[in-house]
Formats: structure tokens, sequence, C-alpha cells
């Protein structure tokens, strides 16, 4: 039986409210952990940039009031009154008061000749209209019901406080505007209770396709996907697709490693917009085959790259999206996941050298790890792993594509660098080796670890010994990213202690199908409890389970949903896979063999 569709309710200032395709959203976060006593009207084009102060008044003055949020609207509560909020549309806010009046306030108080907000009174249809320098954009203010009380700063320049009070004296409505230079004037679409409506049913739509497995046992699942949902934006800037950012709050970018797990979670129900998440950094593929470090409304920095992990999520991708590729498209597919692959395999292999490396912990994904404190410029065993099972993806594309002949090249290649990871281990531990001199140490970071995604392509005593020390880095509440007990872990470290969902994911799969099961069902339950009881952030105390940093994190609510789909899969059909599919449909393709 279905479960009831009340949507979730969540704290704003945990997760921003917005609606799917939208480049604002209503949050109190204003900057990068900067937290308002008011709810600002956010934009997220060219960047995270307040627009406008939201503060419900009563008899002129501030007034403190509950706030309530639910996917579909969004409600200020007073023993007074009460003010709503909803989208009509992706770039029109709704809001509404009874008893209550609202103050809608340009954030930045000063105007310059370039910078700040201008408020002016549009001649054609009345409304207020202020310009941005910061966005751009232009917001509009038209006044449906009731009147205001005050208009403030209007044509003002320099300093001074601009914005729109409504009166509380008799009911009121507005509508508010994101736009570029012009629109017609505003005509409502609906009424109130049909915005409402609408949006609670097309958040509905998108929860049953990504999460119509969810039950009682995966309680988080609705709340991830409005989380996704939410932090959808339609194309614009230099984003062409649709695309899921990290977050609504300031990780307001697409990353070259972070969209793969958005994507994965999203296949199996939403498998154009999946694509649409796993293509966008290939449509800045540089031409040397590099990928952009990330994408955002107004730039692309190409100063760092990230982990190539995408042969590994085009497979678990495709396994959901049963193969719909045509062959034009996955010949273009193979052409630029070729292009990244051979990027590592030359502008990253020192003459002589076996192992690609990297140039910073940046392009690792994992910043300040500890693996890069001895040296930056390193040969490191996780890189290579995941080239592994990229190359024999690109084997698997290229017998599909037929062309047998690369097919056999790939796994050649494959077989090359399993060799020189093979070759790093000192018996104990993969060994990490700087690119200059040939040093080589280890340190009590997971990353080291890493190479369990290769399962078993490593000879059993290996992986033995790598199970081992997974185990060492777990706790209460998921895989620390540095151990424990390690002398240089930090709580709040980045990758130097919290646990993060990639490193969970990436780690939870590679034991899955290198057979030990009971230690991924672990790391499973685990990091879904987290999840259950501390949200979606950017990261988590290992050791308290607190969620740190970003508290709107995507790829945390995908890799949740990943975790749970598989874990629903596996409770109803005793199939242990972490892509809900058989543990065949998953492994890498081409030669096996050991070398």
């Amino acid at each position: 039986m279905p479960l009831a569709r009340t949507g979730p309710v969540f704290d704003i200032r945990e997760i921003p409210f917005s609606f799917t395709g939208s480049w604002f959203n209503v949050s109190p976060v204003i900057a990068e952990k900067v937290y308002a006593d008011d709810l600002h009207l956010v934009s997220h084009q060219t960047g995270l940039h307040p627009v406008l102060r939201l503060r419900p008044m009563l008899d002129g003055d501030a007034v403190a009031t509950t706030v309530v949020v639910r996917p579909s609207h969004l409600t200020w509560q007073h023993d007074i009154g009460r003010i709503e909020a909803a989208y009509e549309r992706a770039d029109t806010l709704r809001i509404r008061g009874t008893g209550l009046g609202l103050a809608l306030l340009a954030a930045q108080p000063e105007l310059t000749p370039f910078s700040g907000p201008y408020l002016f009174r549009d001649p054609v249809d009345g409304a207020h209209i202020i310009t941005l320098y910061e966005t751009g954009r232009r917001y509009r203010i038209t006044i449906l019901s009731g009147a205001p009380r005050q208009v403030l700063g209007e044509e003002s320049l320099r300093t001074a406080a601009r914005g729109v009070i409504m009166d509380e004296s008799a009911p009121w409505e507005i509508a508010v505007e994101e736009f570029d230079a012009a629109r017609p004037p505003y005509t409502a679409s609906m009424d109130f209770p049909s915005a409402v409506a609408a949006a609670r049913d097309q958040f509905d739509t998108f929860l049953e396709a990504v999460a119509g497995w969810r039950s009682p046992q995966t309680p988080a699942a609705d709340l991830a996907a409005y989380v996704l949902w939410s932090a959808t934006v339609s194309p614009a800037g230099m984003l062409g697709r649709t695309a899921v950012l990290m977050s609504k709050h300031w990780m307001d970018k697409v990353w070259s490693w972070d969209h793969c797990f958005n994507a994965i979670a999203l296949a199996a129900g939403a498998p154009r917009l999946a694509w649409d998440q796993f293509l966008l950094p290939f449509d800045h593929q540089d031409s040397a085959g590099g990928l952009p470090d990330s994408v955002a409304h107004s730039e692309v920095l190409y100063n760092f790259v990230k982990p190539p992990i995408h042969g590994w999520a085009l497979r678990r991708i495709r396994s959901h999206t049963a193969r719909d590729l045509g062959r034009d498209a996955l010949l273009a597919l193979y052409q630029q996941l070729r292009h990244w692959t051979n990027f590592w395999l030359t502008t990253r292999r020192a003459p002589g050298h076996d192992l690609p490396h990297y140039h910073h912990g940046n392009d690792s994904g994992w910043d300040n790890a500890t693996t890069f404190d001895p040296a930056h410029v390193i040969e490191s065993v996780d890189l290579a792993a995941f080239l592994i099972l990229q190359l024999h993806e690109l084997a698997s594309l290229a017998t599909e594509l037929g062309d047998p002949t690369a097919a056999h090249d790939w796994t050649a290649t494959a077989r090359q660098l399993t060799r020189a990871v093979l070759a790093a281990w000192n018996g104990d531990a993969f060994h990490t080796t700087a690119a200059h001199t040939g040093q080589t140490w280890t340190s009590g970071s997971l990353l080291n670890l890493m190479p369990i995604v290769l399962a078993d392509l490593l000879p059993a005593e290996i992986r033995t010994v790598m199970v081992e020390r997974i185990g060492r880095h777990l706790t209460e509440y998921g895989l620390a990213t540095e151990l424990p007990d390690s002398p240089d872990y930090e709580a709040d470290g980045y990758w130097r202690g919290p646990i993060w969902a990639p490193s969970t994911v990436l780690i939870e799969d590679g034991l899955r199908r290198a057979g030990h099961v009971d230690l991924a069902d672990e790391i499973s339950r685990r990091f879904r409890g987290l999840c259950e009881n501390s949200g979606f952030a950017e990261n988590f105390d290992a050791k308290t389970g607190a969620g740190l940093r970003d508290r709107a994190y995507t790829w945390t609510a995908s890799s949740y949903l990943i975790l749970a789909a598989a874990y629903e899969h596996r409770r109803h059909t005793n199939i242990a896979s972490p892509t809900g599919l058989p543990h065949q449909a998953i492994e890498p393709t081409g030669s096996h063999q050991r070398v």
C-alpha cells in the first residue's frame, strides 16, 4: 500500500525552501556559514546572493513567528495571523498574508555605479522592481490584493533602505518574480491554493519516480528526494542542461565527481535527468580531454580536476536505465570517456612511470587528506583503481560498438595498470609515491583503501587485509576518512576524519562486489541511520554523528537514496547488490584475469 503523501516537514535552517528549476530559494543562509535572523530570497545566478530580506511585521514592527516548511509551501505562523509562500512556477513566488504584514527589503543597503540594488516603480504596470548588480537580474513585486503600508527608497541612490512593506490591516497577496531585462506584466496562472497543490503534485510525482520503493525502514527517502528536487535548476549561463546543484546554500555548483552520485540516484526513476547530470561536465571537456573541476552559472574552473570515477558510475547508471542509449549517443559517450581516460594516461603519467599522478589533493576530491601530507604531486593507487574500472568499461563499450580491437587494447592497458597497482602493495598496505622523488609512504587516510573498488580484480590475500583495515575506520556512524585513533584525526577536518557520502558509497560497493557482504551491509546501515538522524550535510563528525558544513548537500541525499534503494531491494529479494540489481549486472566487463 502506498505511503501517505503529506510530504516531509523540514528545518529551513538546514534545507532551503525552493522549487525544481528555480534559481532562487528562501533561506536564512546568506553567505558561506552565515545565517541571518530573517529568511531571505536568495538567488544563485552568478553565485549565492541574498536579494530580499523577508520580515513578518505587526503594527509597524518586526514580529517573531514560527516557520513551518513542506515541499509545497512555507508558512510563518503567529497567534495573530499567518503568511504563506508557494512557488507558482520556477521563477515566481506567490506570498499571501492574513493578520500579519511583510517587509520585503533589499538585502543590501548601498547602491553604487557597480554594485547594489535599485528600486523603482514600473510606469507600465505599477509593479515595484528591484535591479541587483550582483545577480544581473530583476526582481518584480506585483501586488495582487491588499496595499503596501510603506514603500522605502524608491529611486533612491547611494545608501538607503529599499523595499515594500505590506499592510496587515486587510488580507493581501503578492507575486515576486526573478527575470532578465523585461517581461509582460504579471498575470496569475492559478490561485494560491492551486499553486500549493501543483507544487505538491509535482514533488510527489518526482518522489514516486525516484523513491517509489521507500518504506518505513527507509524514513529519510522523502526528504532526500526533496533535497535533489529543490536543488535542481533550469539551463542557464554555463549550465546548458537541467542541473542538480550540490546545494542551494553556498555549494551552488556542479563538481566533476559529485554529479556522478546524483546521476546514479536518479537513473532508475528519472533517466533523462540522470543523463543530464552525468554528461554536464563533459559539455566542458577541454582539448586535452580534461574535465573541469566545477561548473556554475557563471564560471567553469579548470585549475584542478576531479577523480575519474565516471566509468564506475556509467556502469551503474546504465544498469538502471535499461541501456537506453542509441548508437550515436553511445558512440559520443564512448569518445568522451576515451578522451577523459587518455587525459590521465598521457598528461598525468611521468615518462617511464606506469601510475598516473595527482597535482594536488583537490584533484582527488579528498582535498586535504593525510595521504597528501608528505607531498602533493603524487601517484596514488585510488586514482589507478578508478582508471582500471574505467578502462574495463571502455572495453565493454567498444565491444558493444563492434570494435574488438579497441576492446582488446583497453583491456591490455587495464592489465598493465593493475600490475602497477599490485606493485604498490607492501604486504600490509598500498603505498603512495611522490612523482618527483620516488619517496613512498602510507597514512591513516581511508583514501589509501579505495582500491577495494577493484573487488575481485585484487588477490584474495590483499582484499583480506584491506577489509580488516576498512573495519578500523568504522565508527558508530560510518566510515571515518582518517583513522579515528590517528594523531592526524580532526573532528571537523574536512577529509581528515569526517564521514563523507562518496567514500561510503564507493567502498560499500567494492566490498559488496568482492563478496564481503556483511561489512558492506553494516556500512550501509550505519550511514543510512546517520542521514536519518542528522540529515544530508556535506559531511559528518565521525564520533558524534553531527552534520558539518553545508547542510543540504545533494550527493549526500543521493548516496542515501542509492543505499536505501539497494537495501529495500535486498530486503525483498535477498540479492546482495548495491544497485538493486543482481551482482553480475554491475561487474566490470572485459578480461578479469589477475596480472
